[in-house]
Protein backbone atom coordinates (compact mmCIF):
# COMPACT_ATOMS: atom_id res chain seq x y z
CA UNK A 1 0.00 0.00 0.00
CA UNK A 2 2.77 2.43 0.90
CA UNK A 3 4.56 1.57 -2.34
CA UNK A 4 1.49 2.32 -4.47
CA UNK A 5 0.95 5.57 -2.59
CA UNK A 6 4.56 6.55 -3.25
CA UNK A 7 4.11 5.91 -6.97
CA UNK A 8 0.94 7.97 -7.11
CA UNK A 9 2.78 11.01 -5.77
CA UNK A 10 4.32 11.33 -9.23
CA UNK A 11 0.91 12.71 -10.27
CA UNK A 12 1.77 15.70 -8.08
CA UNK A 13 5.02 15.94 -10.03
CA UNK A 14 3.09 16.13 -13.31
CA UNK A 15 0.82 18.82 -11.83
CA UNK A 16 3.93 20.77 -10.90
CA UNK A 17 5.29 20.31 -14.44
CA UNK A 18 2.04 21.62 -15.90
CA UNK A 19 2.15 24.69 -13.62
CA UNK A 20 5.77 25.29 -14.59
CA UNK A 21 4.96 25.05 -18.31
CA UNK A 22 1.97 27.38 -17.85
CA UNK A 23 4.27 29.88 -16.22
CA UNK A 24 6.83 29.64 -19.05
CA UNK A 25 4.34 29.72 -21.92
CA UNK A 26 2.18 32.40 -20.36
CA UNK A 27 5.20 34.54 -19.46
CA UNK A 28 6.72 34.27 -22.95
CA UNK A 29 3.38 35.04 -24.60
CA UNK A 30 2.79 38.02 -22.30
CA UNK A 31 6.27 39.43 -22.93
CA UNK A 32 5.82 39.10 -26.70
CA UNK A 33 2.36 40.72 -26.58
CA UNK A 34 3.19 43.51 -24.13
CA UNK A 35 6.78 43.78 -22.83
CA UNK A 36 6.91 44.94 -19.21
CA UNK A 37 3.28 44.01 -18.55
CA UNK A 38 1.89 44.20 -15.04
CA UNK A 39 0.89 40.51 -14.84
CA UNK A 40 4.43 39.15 -14.97
CA UNK A 41 4.23 38.25 -11.27
CA UNK A 42 1.40 35.77 -12.00
CA UNK A 43 3.58 33.71 -14.36
CA UNK A 44 6.50 33.89 -11.93
CA UNK A 45 4.17 32.56 -9.21
CA UNK A 46 3.20 29.66 -11.51
CA UNK A 47 6.88 28.88 -12.06
CA UNK A 48 7.54 28.91 -8.29
CA UNK A 49 4.46 26.82 -7.50
CA UNK A 50 5.42 24.26 -10.16
CA UNK A 51 8.93 23.95 -8.77
CA UNK A 52 7.58 23.55 -5.23
CA UNK A 53 5.14 20.84 -6.33
CA UNK A 54 7.90 18.89 -8.08
CA UNK A 55 10.23 19.12 -5.08
CA UNK A 56 7.42 18.03 -2.77
CA UNK A 57 6.55 15.09 -5.01
CA UNK A 58 10.16 13.83 -4.96
CA UNK A 59 10.32 14.16 -1.17
CA UNK A 60 7.01 12.33 -0.67
CA UNK A 61 8.00 9.49 -3.01
CA UNK A 62 11.22 8.91 -1.08
CA UNK A 63 9.44 9.34 2.24
CA UNK A 64 6.98 6.51 1.54
CA UNK A 65 8.94 4.29 -0.84
CA UNK A 66 12.01 3.70 1.30
CA UNK A 67 10.21 2.41 4.45
CA UNK A 68 7.97 0.21 2.27
CA UNK A 69 11.01 -1.22 0.47
CA UNK A 70 12.78 -1.85 3.78
CA UNK A 71 9.74 -3.64 5.22
CA UNK A 72 9.54 -5.85 2.12
CA UNK A 73 13.27 -6.58 2.22
CA UNK A 74 13.06 -7.42 5.94
CA UNK A 75 10.48 -10.13 5.16
CA UNK A 76 12.92 -11.66 2.68
CA UNK A 77 15.86 -11.22 5.05
CA UNK A 78 14.06 -12.97 7.92
CA UNK A 79 12.91 -15.84 5.73
CA UNK A 80 16.33 -16.32 4.13
CA UNK A 81 18.16 -16.21 7.46
CA UNK A 82 15.78 -18.76 8.99
CA UNK A 83 16.23 -20.98 5.97
CA UNK A 84 20.02 -20.75 5.91
CA UNK A 85 20.46 -21.20 9.66
CA UNK A 86 17.82 -23.71 10.62
CA UNK A 87 16.18 -25.51 7.70
CA UNK A 88 17.00 -27.99 4.97
CA UNK A 89 18.84 -26.48 2.01
CA UNK A 90 18.39 -27.55 -1.62
CA UNK A 91 22.18 -28.01 -1.80
CA UNK A 92 25.22 -27.30 0.40
CA UNK A 93 26.36 -23.67 0.34
CA UNK A 94 29.73 -22.12 1.05
CA UNK A 95 29.97 -19.33 3.63
CA UNK A 96 30.52 -16.77 0.87
CA UNK A 97 27.50 -17.96 -1.14
CA UNK A 98 25.34 -17.85 2.01
CA UNK A 99 26.50 -14.30 2.73
CA UNK A 100 25.72 -13.25 -0.85
CA UNK A 101 22.20 -14.67 -0.57
CA UNK A 102 21.48 -13.14 2.84
CA UNK A 103 23.10 -9.74 2.25
CA UNK A 104 23.72 -8.84 -1.40
CA UNK A 105 20.58 -10.41 -2.85
CA UNK A 106 18.30 -8.98 -0.17
CA UNK A 107 19.89 -5.55 -0.66
CA UNK A 108 19.11 -5.82 -4.38
CA UNK A 109 15.46 -6.54 -3.51
CA UNK A 110 15.36 -3.47 -1.25
CA UNK A 111 16.80 -1.19 -3.95
CA UNK A 112 14.32 -2.62 -6.43
CA UNK A 113 11.45 -1.63 -4.16
CA UNK A 114 12.86 1.79 -3.25
CA UNK A 115 13.69 2.99 -6.77
CA UNK A 116 12.00 0.90 -9.43
CA UNK A 117 8.53 0.26 -8.00
CA UNK A 118 7.54 3.95 -7.69
CA UNK A 119 9.07 4.64 -11.11
CA UNK A 120 7.07 1.78 -12.63
CA UNK A 121 3.78 3.13 -11.29
CA UNK A 122 4.67 6.58 -12.62
CA UNK A 123 5.67 5.17 -16.02
CA UNK A 124 2.37 3.29 -16.27
CA UNK A 125 0.12 6.34 -15.90
CA UNK A 126 2.42 9.35 -16.23
CA UNK A 127 2.83 9.42 -20.03
CA UNK A 128 -0.93 9.09 -20.60
CA UNK A 129 -1.69 11.87 -18.11
CA UNK A 130 0.95 14.08 -19.71
CA UNK A 131 -0.53 13.37 -23.17
CA UNK A 132 -3.98 14.31 -21.87
CA UNK A 133 -2.65 17.62 -20.50
CA UNK A 134 -0.88 18.38 -23.79
CA UNK A 135 -4.05 17.52 -25.75
CA UNK A 136 -5.85 20.35 -23.96
CA UNK A 137 -3.48 22.76 -25.70
CA UNK A 138 -2.71 20.86 -28.94
CA UNK A 139 -4.29 17.52 -29.72
CA UNK A 140 -2.10 17.08 -32.80
CA UNK A 141 1.05 17.39 -30.67
CA UNK A 142 -0.40 14.77 -28.32
CA UNK A 143 -0.99 12.40 -31.26
CA UNK A 144 2.58 12.92 -32.49
CA UNK A 145 3.95 12.05 -29.05
CA UNK A 146 1.67 9.02 -28.77
CA UNK A 147 2.82 7.72 -32.17
CA UNK A 148 6.47 7.89 -31.09
CA UNK A 149 5.71 6.37 -27.68
CA UNK A 150 4.33 3.07 -28.99
CA UNK A 151 7.47 1.84 -30.85
CA UNK A 152 9.56 3.01 -27.92
CA UNK A 153 7.63 0.70 -25.56
CA UNK A 154 8.19 -2.24 -27.93
CA UNK A 155 11.93 -1.48 -28.07
CA UNK A 156 12.13 -1.28 -24.26
CA UNK A 157 10.46 -4.70 -23.93
CA UNK A 158 13.12 -6.34 -26.11
CA UNK A 159 15.95 -4.49 -24.34
CA UNK A 160 14.52 -5.39 -20.92
CA UNK A 161 14.32 -9.10 -21.72
CA UNK A 162 17.99 -9.13 -22.68
CA UNK A 163 18.93 -7.13 -19.57
CA UNK A 164 17.11 -9.54 -17.26
CA UNK A 165 19.03 -12.56 -18.51
CA UNK A 166 22.30 -10.64 -18.19
CA UNK A 167 21.46 -9.60 -14.62
CA UNK A 168 20.70 -13.19 -13.56
CA UNK A 169 24.04 -14.34 -14.93
CA UNK A 170 25.79 -11.47 -13.14
CA UNK A 171 24.25 -12.39 -9.79
CA UNK A 172 25.29 -16.03 -10.23
CA UNK A 173 28.87 -14.96 -10.95
CA UNK A 174 28.92 -12.61 -7.93
CA UNK A 175 27.70 -15.36 -5.60
CA UNK A 176 30.32 -17.77 -6.96
CA UNK A 177 33.07 -15.19 -6.53
CA UNK A 178 31.97 -14.42 -2.94
CA UNK A 179 32.01 -18.09 -2.03
CA UNK A 180 35.40 -18.65 -3.64
CA UNK A 181 36.97 -15.60 -2.00
CA UNK A 182 35.71 -16.33 1.53
CA UNK A 183 36.73 -19.99 1.29
CA UNK A 184 40.24 -19.17 0.05
CA UNK A 185 40.81 -16.47 2.67
CA UNK A 186 39.73 -18.89 5.39
CA UNK A 187 42.29 -21.44 4.20
CA UNK A 188 45.06 -18.95 3.41
CA UNK A 189 47.63 -20.50 5.82
CA UNK A 190 47.09 -23.92 4.22
CA UNK A 191 47.40 -22.43 0.73
CA UNK A 192 50.69 -20.76 1.64
CA UNK A 193 51.98 -23.91 3.34
CA UNK A 194 51.56 -25.96 0.14
CA UNK A 195 52.73 -23.17 -2.17
CA UNK A 196 49.42 -23.02 -4.05
CA UNK A 197 49.27 -19.22 -4.26
CA UNK A 198 49.59 -19.05 -8.04
CA UNK A 199 46.91 -21.67 -8.72
CA UNK A 200 44.48 -20.07 -6.26
CA UNK A 201 45.20 -16.62 -7.72
CA UNK A 202 44.33 -17.97 -11.16
CA UNK A 203 41.04 -19.33 -9.84
CA UNK A 204 40.15 -15.97 -8.31
CA UNK A 205 41.25 -14.19 -11.49
CA UNK A 206 39.04 -16.42 -13.63
CA UNK A 207 36.04 -15.85 -11.35
CA UNK A 208 36.70 -12.08 -11.28
CA UNK A 209 36.97 -11.95 -15.06
CA UNK A 210 33.66 -13.81 -15.31
CA UNK A 211 32.01 -11.22 -13.05
CA UNK A 212 33.52 -8.39 -15.10
CA UNK A 213 32.31 -9.85 -18.39
CA UNK A 214 28.80 -10.37 -17.09
CA UNK A 215 28.75 -6.86 -15.58
CA UNK A 216 29.73 -5.43 -18.96
CA UNK A 217 26.85 -7.39 -20.50
CA UNK A 218 24.45 -5.79 -18.01
CA UNK A 219 25.84 -2.32 -18.74
CA UNK A 220 25.58 -2.98 -22.47
CA UNK A 221 21.89 -3.79 -22.08
CA UNK A 222 21.39 -0.69 -19.91
CA UNK A 223 23.08 1.57 -22.47
CA UNK A 224 20.96 0.01 -25.22
CA UNK A 225 17.71 0.78 -23.39
CA UNK A 226 18.92 4.34 -22.66
CA UNK A 227 19.84 4.84 -26.32
CA UNK A 228 16.38 3.67 -27.42
CA UNK A 229 14.77 6.06 -24.94
CA UNK A 230 16.84 9.08 -25.92
CA UNK A 231 16.36 8.43 -29.64
CA UNK A 232 12.57 8.34 -29.52
CA UNK A 233 12.43 11.20 -26.99
CA UNK A 234 14.54 13.44 -29.22
CA UNK A 235 12.50 12.49 -32.31
CA UNK A 236 9.23 13.21 -30.50
CA UNK A 237 10.26 16.65 -29.20
CA UNK A 238 11.73 17.57 -32.59
CA UNK A 239 8.52 16.61 -34.42
CA UNK A 240 6.41 18.63 -31.99
CA UNK A 241 8.74 21.61 -32.36
CA UNK A 242 8.56 21.39 -36.18
CA UNK A 243 4.77 21.11 -36.16
CA UNK A 244 4.24 23.97 -33.70
CA UNK A 245 6.76 26.24 -35.46
CA UNK A 246 5.38 25.63 -38.95
CA UNK A 247 1.82 25.99 -37.66
CA UNK A 248 2.56 29.39 -36.10
CA UNK A 249 4.36 30.52 -39.26
CA UNK A 250 1.51 29.22 -41.46
CA UNK A 251 4.02 27.06 -43.39
CA UNK A 252 2.37 23.66 -42.98
CA UNK A 253 2.12 21.84 -46.36
CA UNK A 254 -1.46 20.92 -45.51
CA UNK A 255 -4.46 22.62 -43.96
CA UNK A 256 -3.87 23.29 -40.28
CA UNK A 257 -5.97 20.83 -38.22
CA UNK A 258 -6.15 23.24 -35.29
CA UNK A 259 -5.61 26.87 -34.49
CA UNK A 260 -2.53 27.37 -32.33
CA UNK A 261 -1.56 30.47 -30.40
CA UNK A 262 1.95 31.18 -29.18
CA UNK A 263 1.00 30.32 -25.60
CA UNK A 264 -0.62 26.99 -26.53
CA UNK A 265 2.22 26.01 -28.89
CA UNK A 266 4.88 26.91 -26.33
CA UNK A 267 3.00 25.00 -23.63
CA UNK A 268 2.78 21.85 -25.80
CA UNK A 269 6.48 22.09 -26.65
CA UNK A 270 7.48 22.65 -23.00
CA UNK A 271 5.34 19.72 -21.82
CA UNK A 272 6.54 17.33 -24.54
CA UNK A 273 9.61 16.09 -22.59
CA UNK A 274 7.32 15.31 -19.63
CA UNK A 275 5.78 12.45 -21.64
CA UNK A 276 9.12 10.67 -21.63
CA UNK A 277 10.30 11.78 -18.18
CA UNK A 278 8.56 8.88 -16.34
CA UNK A 279 10.17 6.52 -18.85
CA UNK A 280 13.55 8.13 -18.20
CA UNK A 281 13.10 7.57 -14.48
CA UNK A 282 12.10 3.99 -15.20
CA UNK A 283 15.19 3.47 -17.37
CA UNK A 284 17.42 4.97 -14.66
CA UNK A 285 16.02 2.46 -12.17
CA UNK A 286 15.91 -0.41 -14.65
CA UNK A 287 19.16 -1.91 -13.40
CA UNK A 288 17.64 -2.14 -9.91
CA UNK A 289 14.64 -3.90 -11.48
CA UNK A 290 16.77 -6.51 -13.20
CA UNK A 291 18.98 -7.08 -10.15
CA UNK A 292 15.98 -7.22 -7.81
CA UNK A 293 14.05 -9.70 -9.94
CA UNK A 294 17.16 -11.80 -10.49
CA UNK A 295 17.73 -11.78 -6.71
CA UNK A 296 14.16 -12.91 -6.06
CA UNK A 297 14.62 -15.73 -8.56
CA UNK A 298 17.87 -16.80 -6.87
CA UNK A 299 16.17 -16.65 -3.44
CA UNK A 300 13.00 -18.45 -4.53
CA UNK A 301 14.01 -21.58 -2.61
CA UNK A 302 14.83 -19.57 0.53
CA UNK A 303 12.39 -16.65 0.64
CA UNK A 304 8.97 -16.15 2.26
CA UNK A 305 7.15 -17.74 -0.68
CA UNK A 306 9.20 -20.95 -0.62
CA UNK A 307 7.34 -24.15 0.05
CA UNK A 308 8.19 -25.75 3.40
CA UNK A 309 10.80 -28.45 3.04
CA UNK A 310 9.30 -31.57 4.48
CA UNK A 311 11.03 -34.72 5.60
CA UNK A 312 11.52 -36.93 2.50
CA UNK A 313 8.45 -39.09 1.99
CA UNK A 314 8.47 -42.77 1.16
CA UNK A 315 8.11 -43.95 -2.40
CA UNK A 316 4.73 -44.95 -3.75
CA UNK A 317 3.45 -48.06 -2.06
CA UNK A 318 5.21 -47.40 1.22
CA UNK A 319 3.27 -46.57 4.36
CA UNK A 320 2.74 -42.84 4.84
CA UNK A 321 4.47 -41.13 7.73
CA UNK A 322 2.37 -40.18 10.72
CA UNK A 323 2.57 -37.24 13.05
CA UNK A 324 5.70 -37.14 15.21
CA UNK A 325 5.59 -38.46 18.72
CA UNK A 326 7.83 -38.03 21.71
CA UNK A 327 10.79 -40.32 22.14
CA UNK A 328 13.40 -41.88 19.87
CA UNK A 329 13.30 -45.60 19.14
CA UNK A 330 15.82 -45.87 16.33
CA UNK A 331 16.73 -44.54 12.91
CA UNK A 332 15.61 -45.77 9.49
CA UNK A 333 17.08 -44.38 6.28
CA UNK A 334 15.66 -45.89 3.10
CA UNK A 335 17.07 -45.28 -0.40
CA UNK A 336 18.27 -41.79 0.51
CA UNK A 337 19.46 -39.96 -2.61
CA UNK A 338 21.08 -36.52 -2.80
CA UNK A 339 21.74 -34.59 -5.99
CA UNK A 340 22.75 -31.15 -7.13
CA UNK A 341 24.48 -29.96 -10.30
CA UNK A 342 27.55 -32.08 -10.99
CA UNK A 343 27.11 -34.45 -8.05
CA UNK A 344 24.88 -37.32 -6.94
CA UNK A 345 25.00 -39.45 -3.78
CA UNK A 346 23.14 -42.63 -2.97
CA UNK A 347 20.86 -44.39 -2.68
CA UNK A 348 21.84 -45.02 0.95
CA UNK A 349 19.89 -47.28 3.32
CA UNK A 350 20.57 -48.07 6.96
CA UNK A 351 18.78 -49.17 10.11
CA UNK A 352 19.84 -48.39 13.64
CA UNK A 353 18.14 -49.13 16.93
CA UNK A 354 17.86 -46.84 19.93
CA UNK A 355 21.43 -47.88 20.74
CA UNK A 356 24.28 -48.98 18.51
CA UNK A 357 26.68 -47.57 15.96
CA UNK A 358 26.76 -47.48 12.15
CA UNK A 359 29.92 -46.39 10.35
CA UNK A 360 29.75 -44.55 7.01
CA UNK A 361 32.93 -45.24 5.09
CA UNK A 362 34.22 -44.31 1.69
CA UNK A 363 36.84 -42.20 -0.04
CA UNK A 364 37.02 -38.45 0.37
CA UNK A 365 34.23 -36.83 -1.61
CA UNK A 366 31.98 -39.90 -1.58
CA UNK A 367 29.27 -38.05 0.36
CA UNK A 368 29.69 -39.10 3.99
CA UNK A 369 29.31 -35.56 5.40
CA UNK A 370 26.43 -34.79 3.04
CA UNK A 371 24.62 -37.95 4.15
CA UNK A 372 25.00 -36.92 7.79
CA UNK A 373 23.73 -33.44 6.90
CA UNK A 374 20.66 -34.93 5.21
CA UNK A 375 19.90 -37.06 8.28
CA UNK A 376 20.30 -33.95 10.45
CA UNK A 377 17.85 -32.07 8.26
CA UNK A 378 20.37 -29.61 6.85
CA UNK A 379 20.10 -30.67 3.18
CA UNK A 380 16.96 -31.47 1.22
CA UNK A 381 16.99 -35.02 -0.12
CA UNK A 382 16.10 -35.80 -3.71
CA UNK A 383 14.47 -39.10 -2.77
CA UNK A 384 14.13 -41.57 0.05
CA UNK A 385 12.84 -41.63 3.59
CA UNK A 386 14.34 -40.63 6.94
CA UNK A 387 12.30 -41.60 10.00
CA UNK A 388 12.37 -43.20 13.39
CA UNK A 389 12.09 -46.98 13.69
CA UNK A 390 8.35 -46.61 14.36
CA UNK A 391 7.88 -44.64 11.13
CA UNK A 392 7.52 -41.15 12.59
CA UNK A 393 9.44 -38.12 11.23
CA UNK A 394 12.82 -37.66 12.88
CA UNK A 395 12.71 -34.84 15.42
CA UNK A 396 15.70 -32.45 14.97
CA UNK A 397 15.72 -31.99 18.75
CA UNK A 398 16.80 -35.64 19.08
CA UNK A 399 19.99 -35.11 17.06
CA UNK A 400 23.43 -33.99 18.26
CA UNK A 401 26.07 -33.12 15.68
CA UNK A 402 29.84 -33.43 16.15
CA UNK A 403 31.24 -31.81 13.01
CA UNK A 404 34.70 -31.90 11.46
CA UNK A 405 35.00 -28.16 12.11
CA UNK A 406 32.79 -27.50 15.15
CA UNK A 407 31.46 -24.02 15.75
CA UNK A 408 33.58 -22.08 18.22
CA UNK A 409 32.33 -18.92 19.88
CA UNK A 410 34.49 -16.15 21.35
CA UNK A 411 34.58 -16.76 25.08
CA UNK A 412 35.79 -19.44 27.44
CA UNK A 413 36.19 -23.16 26.95
CA UNK A 414 33.39 -23.59 29.50
CA UNK A 415 31.00 -21.58 27.34
CA UNK A 416 31.88 -23.54 24.21
CA UNK A 417 31.52 -26.94 25.86
CA UNK A 418 28.22 -26.05 27.51
CA UNK A 419 26.70 -24.54 24.37
CA UNK A 420 24.23 -27.43 24.02
CA UNK A 421 23.62 -27.71 27.79
CA UNK A 422 23.63 -24.20 29.32
CA UNK A 423 22.52 -25.52 32.73
CA UNK A 424 25.38 -28.02 33.06
CA UNK A 425 27.61 -27.41 36.09
CA UNK A 426 31.40 -27.42 36.05
CA UNK A 427 31.60 -30.96 37.41
CA UNK A 428 29.55 -32.38 34.54
CA UNK A 429 31.49 -30.35 31.98
CA UNK A 430 34.85 -31.47 33.39
CA UNK A 431 33.74 -35.11 33.45
CA UNK A 432 32.82 -35.07 29.77
CA UNK A 433 35.94 -33.10 28.84
CA UNK A 434 38.12 -35.71 30.57
CA UNK A 435 36.15 -38.49 28.92
CA UNK A 436 36.89 -37.27 25.36
CA UNK A 437 40.57 -36.62 26.10
CA UNK A 438 40.67 -32.90 26.82
CA UNK A 439 42.36 -33.46 30.19
CA UNK A 440 45.86 -32.47 28.99
CA UNK A 441 44.47 -29.23 27.52
CA UNK A 442 42.74 -28.39 30.80
CA UNK A 443 45.88 -29.19 32.79
CA UNK A 444 48.37 -27.13 30.79
CA UNK A 445 46.11 -24.14 30.18
CA UNK A 446 43.61 -22.26 32.33
CA UNK A 447 41.11 -25.08 32.67
CA UNK A 448 37.54 -24.21 31.76
CA UNK A 449 38.44 -20.51 31.84
CA UNK A 450 40.70 -20.91 28.79
CA UNK A 451 39.93 -18.05 26.36
CA UNK A 452 38.92 -19.17 22.84
CA UNK A 453 38.31 -17.08 19.74
CA UNK A 454 36.06 -17.99 16.82
CA UNK A 455 39.01 -19.50 14.90
CA UNK A 456 40.14 -21.72 17.77
CA UNK A 457 43.59 -20.14 17.77
CA UNK A 458 46.06 -22.21 19.79
CA UNK A 459 43.93 -25.37 19.54
CA UNK A 460 44.91 -28.32 17.39
CA UNK A 461 42.49 -29.85 14.92
CA UNK A 462 42.03 -32.84 17.20
CA UNK A 463 41.24 -30.64 20.19
CA UNK A 464 38.60 -28.79 18.18
CA UNK A 465 36.97 -32.08 17.19
CA UNK A 466 36.98 -33.31 20.79
CA UNK A 467 35.28 -30.07 21.87
CA UNK A 468 32.57 -30.82 19.32
CA UNK A 469 32.22 -34.40 20.55
CA UNK A 470 32.07 -33.29 24.20
CA UNK A 471 29.38 -30.77 23.30
CA UNK A 472 27.34 -33.49 21.57
CA UNK A 473 27.62 -35.76 24.62
CA UNK A 474 26.59 -32.94 26.99
CA UNK A 475 23.46 -32.31 24.92
CA UNK A 476 22.14 -35.72 26.13
CA UNK A 477 20.37 -36.28 22.80
CA UNK A 478 19.69 -39.89 21.77
CA UNK A 479 21.08 -39.72 18.19
CA UNK A 480 24.69 -38.60 17.67
CA UNK A 481 26.07 -37.81 14.21
CA UNK A 482 29.87 -37.77 14.27
CA UNK A 483 31.96 -36.60 11.31
CA UNK A 484 35.52 -37.98 11.34
CA UNK A 485 35.83 -37.91 15.16
CA UNK A 486 39.32 -39.48 15.21
CA UNK A 487 40.92 -37.43 12.43
CA UNK A 488 43.91 -35.25 13.42
CA UNK A 489 44.50 -37.36 16.53
CA UNK A 490 47.56 -39.33 17.51
CA UNK A 491 47.18 -43.10 17.90
CA UNK A 492 46.61 -43.03 21.67
CA UNK A 493 44.04 -40.22 21.49
CA UNK A 494 42.28 -41.94 18.59
CA UNK A 495 42.00 -45.15 20.63
CA UNK A 496 40.56 -43.14 23.53
CA UNK A 497 37.91 -41.47 21.34
CA UNK A 498 37.10 -44.83 19.70
CA UNK A 499 36.44 -46.31 23.11
CA UNK A 500 34.26 -43.31 24.00
CA UNK A 501 32.20 -43.95 20.85
CA UNK A 502 31.87 -47.63 21.73
CA UNK A 503 30.72 -46.73 25.25
CA UNK A 504 28.23 -44.18 23.94
CA UNK A 505 26.79 -46.77 21.56
CA UNK A 506 25.55 -48.77 24.56
CA UNK A 507 22.78 -46.25 25.24
CA UNK A 508 22.86 -43.92 22.22
CA UNK A 509 22.39 -44.31 18.48
CA UNK A 510 25.54 -43.23 16.61
CA UNK A 511 26.11 -42.64 12.90
CA UNK A 512 29.82 -42.04 12.36
CA UNK A 513 31.46 -40.91 9.10
CA UNK A 514 35.04 -42.12 9.22
CA UNK A 515 38.11 -43.36 7.39
CA UNK A 516 39.45 -44.98 10.58
CA UNK A 517 39.57 -48.78 10.37
CA UNK A 518 39.53 -49.00 14.17
CA UNK A 519 36.23 -47.09 14.39
CA UNK A 520 34.75 -49.21 11.61
CA UNK A 521 35.84 -52.35 13.47
CA UNK A 522 33.90 -51.46 16.65
CA UNK A 523 30.79 -50.37 14.75
CA UNK A 524 27.76 -52.67 14.56
CA UNK A 525 27.48 -52.14 10.79
CA UNK A 526 29.36 -50.44 7.98
CA UNK A 527 27.79 -48.58 5.07
CA UNK A 528 30.32 -48.09 2.28
CA UNK A 529 29.59 -45.10 0.01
Amino acid sequence: MKMKRAGHFWALDLAGAALFCIGISGGVSALVASPGGSRTWLWIACLAAGGACRAGAIWLVNRFAMPAAQDHANLWRSAVMRRLLGARLPAPLTAGASAALAIDHVQAIEEHGARFQPARISATFGPLIALGIIALASWVSALILLATLLPFVVGMIFAGTSARRASERQLEALAALSGLFVDRVRHLPLIRHFGAERRIAQQVETATRDVAERTVAVLRAAFLSSAVLEFFSAIAVALVAIYCGFSLLKLLPFRAPESLTLARAFFALAMAPEVYLPMRRLAAAYHEKQMGEAAETALAAYGPGAAPLAVPQPKSGAAPQQAPRAGFDGLVVETLALAWPGRAIGPVSLRLGAAGMVALSGPTGSGKTSTLAAIAGQIEALDGRIATASGHPLDPAAIAWAAQRPLLLPGTLRRNLALAAPDADDAAILAVAERVGLGPLLARRRGLDLAIDHRGSGLSGGERRRIGLARAILSARPLLLCDEPTADLDAQSARQVTQVLRDLARDHALVVATHDAAVIAVADAEIAL
